[in-house]
């Protein structure tokens, strides 16, 4: 019986993630089934369908559900905004696949912000209720907490993907999915579900259909990916977080304002593997399914202006608030003024989207400010003409201290810290106690030497390695694999910790 739970039931202590090997179990199983059903398209969409479902809920539990609401709601407007005759009409539906989509992101994402704030402001006592869990409670018997409303993880994800079903439908770019399965595998596919990449309807759904293909380069390049991502994920992410900057960000009052410095530093690296080496598994995952998707990240710390940074950093959201909020809102169609208004309303709106609270908000505003502040800046640069290496590595170290110095109020617990972290860099900068803190967290900061210089070695090096690793005959890649779970065994230092953006 514990070994039938442990396998089929949901665990919030033990959720399905990539860095569990329950989960390369699960995989490995789904990949012998699929191996049998992928000739059969109707079979294999349905298939992965429910490992899909299975994979959610072994993810998140009951919100399960809400992946299917989801689903069900956005295949039949899809379906009613086709077939109106009349724009108004067809207007209306989309109207009504946005509120349904938002609404239920906004009552699981944004409640306790919406009621605090009605609260503050009126006065009242408005409390928060989990009535899917009120619900269920009535139906079945059961005990669910719902005076507490959990947020399911990748609620943010597919309810943007969702969104953009319908607006594409609406534009006429795709034609409605025929079959409900194959939309729900298009909302549901596992690799990408919980932490992106956002998928479009456009780009994901005609692969639905198409033949399964799979190269010797592209199996290379997908076990390239699966490694990479969990050599950043699980060797430089997590252990940097864990031995040092989850160390100063809880408490960074009682640090220096140079180990403060240094964490910011560090986590500034921790979130790019973090989430960048998510998206590399889920990727190489989807690719060895047969299903390409997206790319995510491009050296984001190379870029040379904070517009560059937002071309390469989480490239399915900043491209996705472009197309479906800037781009409506007027874009830069209209007067500088205006272009400018869109384009902070976009910023804040994406910082928003990250989480329901003040810093996100800041942090959103901050991106703004710096992207306007470069768009007219670059008018009256005298610089702006050089490309060299030394106007290059100007641009990179301006561009990277500034995206730095916004994570304060992204990775702070809460304004407070935010406000405690930036007290102790700008007014207790003690680089005296620099060699003290380098040699007391040696490891660490090697890693961070390691992690920074791949990242900003030349992409024609990067090139040459990966050229190198799809080539290899098939007992290399094995070797190479084994040698990095030893790598990933011998530096673990603590519990798994799950992916930053799972919180989003």
């Amino acid at each position: 019986m514990r070994l039938f739970s442990d396998i089929f039931l949901f665990s919030a202590d033990e959720p399905l993630i990539f860095t569990r090997l329950y989960f390369w179990v699960f995989f490995a199983v789904v990949l012998a089934i699929y191996s049998i059903v992928y000739p059969r398209m109707a079979l294999r969409n349905g298939y992965l369908f429910l490992v899909s479902l299975f994979f959610y809920y072994k993810t998140s539990g009951l919100f399960f559900l809400l992946l299917v609401f989801s689903t069900f709601s956005d295949y039949f407007i899809g379906h009613a905004i086709y077939r109106a005759k009349r724009i108004p009409v067809k207007k209306l539906f989309l109207i009504l696949s946005v509120v349904i989509n938002l609404g239920v992101l906004s009552y699981y994402k944004y409640a306790y912000f919406f009621a605090e704030t009605l609260n503050n402001i009126l006065g009242t006592h408005f409390k928060v209720v989990d009535y899917l869990a009120l619900w269920t409670n009535q139906l079945t018997g059961s005990s669910f907490n719902f005076e507490y409303i959990f947020l399911p993880v990748g609620i943010s994800f597919f309810t943007f993907q969702t969104i953009s079903y319908a607006v594409d439908v609406y534009r006429e770019k795709i034609k409605p999915v025929k079959s409900i399965i194959d939309f729900g595998f298009y909302v549901s596919f596992f690799p990408q579900l919980v932490a992106g990449p956002i998928v479009r309807a456009s780009e994901f759904i005609p692969q639905l259909y198409r033949k399964y293909r799979l190269t010797k380069a592209e199996f290379g390049w997908a076990v390239f990916l699966i490694l990479n991502g969990l050599i950043k994920k699980m060797i430089i992410s997590d252990y940097i977080a864990v031995n040092f900057v989850d160390r100063i960000f809880q408490n960074p009052s009682t640090y220096t304002g140079f180990e403060n410095l240094m964490a910011l530093y560090g986590y500034t690296l921790q979130v790019y593997c973090d989430f960048s080496g998510y998206t590399d598994i889920a990727i190489g995952i989807a690719l060895l399914m047969g299903f390409r998707l997206p790319t995510n990240f491009n050296s984001p710390y190379k870029a040379t202006s904070v517009g560059d940074f937002w071309r390469r950093w989480h490239i399915s959201l900043s491209t996705w608030l472009r197309d479906y909020l800037y781009i409506p809102l007027g874009g830069n169609r209209f007067s500088s003024f205006r272009t400018n208004i869109n384009l902070m309303i976009t910023m804040l709106l994406g910082g928003l989207w990250h989480g329901a609270d003040m810093k996100f908000i800041i942090w959103g505003a901050l991106n703004g400010i710096g992207l306007l502040a470069y768009k007219n800046w670059k008018r009256i640069s005298p610089y702006e003409k050089y490309d060299n290496w030394l106007a290059r590595f100007w641009k990179i170290l301006l561009t990277f201290n500034f995206i730095t110095f916004t994570r304060i109020f992204f990775r702070a617990e809460d304004m407070d810290g935010s406000m405690a972290m930036m007290r102790q860099i700008f007014t207790a900068l003690d680089f005296s106690v620099a060699w003290e803190v380098i040699s007391s967290f040696n490891e660490v900061f090697l890693l961070m030497i390691i992690g920074f210089t791949i990242h900003w070695i030349p992409a024609r090096w990067k090139e040459k390695y990966r050229g190198w690793f799809i080539l290899t005959p098939i007992w290399v890649k094995g070797l190479v694999a084994i040698l990095t779970i030893i790598a990933i065994q011998q530096a673990r230092t603590a519990g798994i910790q799950p992916f930053i953006y799972f919180q989003f």
